[in-house]
């Protein structure tokens, strides 16, 4: 016959239920993503008026020179983006090794995304030379 009285309890009931790191990580980076679209729809409210504005422009130097324009504000925000990402990642990490080379990883994105930024110009002064303006 079996003692039921043990000291011991068996490894089944020993194990205890807790929630892993990586689900906490991604709740904080949930509750910061949503901050700052918060942030966002606050900063940038609708626009009352509208117009409608069919072509006001005048050479092909001025189309380039707003691509590049678009092109260096959007490569700047998800640079950005990939920047807060890892530093909260970094943040959350609480030593574990995969989460900070995670982190590092976004930080190294966000560089390349700021290099490609500051290298528009550049790019745009390609498409100038390929379409011969």
């Amino acid at each position: 016959m079996r003692n039921t009285t043990s000291l011991h309890p068996s490894p089944r009931r020993r194990r205890l239920r807790c929630r892993p790191a990586r689900l906490d990580a991604r709740r904080g980076l949930f509750l910061v993503v949503l901050v700052l679209c918060g942030v966002l729809a606050v900063a940038c409210p609708a626009q009352a008026e509208t117009t409608h504005v069919v072509a006001l422009v005048g050479s092909l130097e001025e189309v380039l020179n707003n691509i590049r324009a678009w092109v260096m504000g959007i490569l700047a925000l998800v640079a950005t983006v990939f920047l807060t990402v890892g530093g909260v990642r970094y943040l959350l990490a609480n030593g574990d090794p995969g989460e900070v080379e995670k982190a590092k990883g976004a930080f190294r994105n966000a560089a390349f995304g700021y290099l490609l930024a500051a290298l528009a110009p550049v790019v745009v002064d390609i498409l100038r030379g390929l379409v011969g303006a």
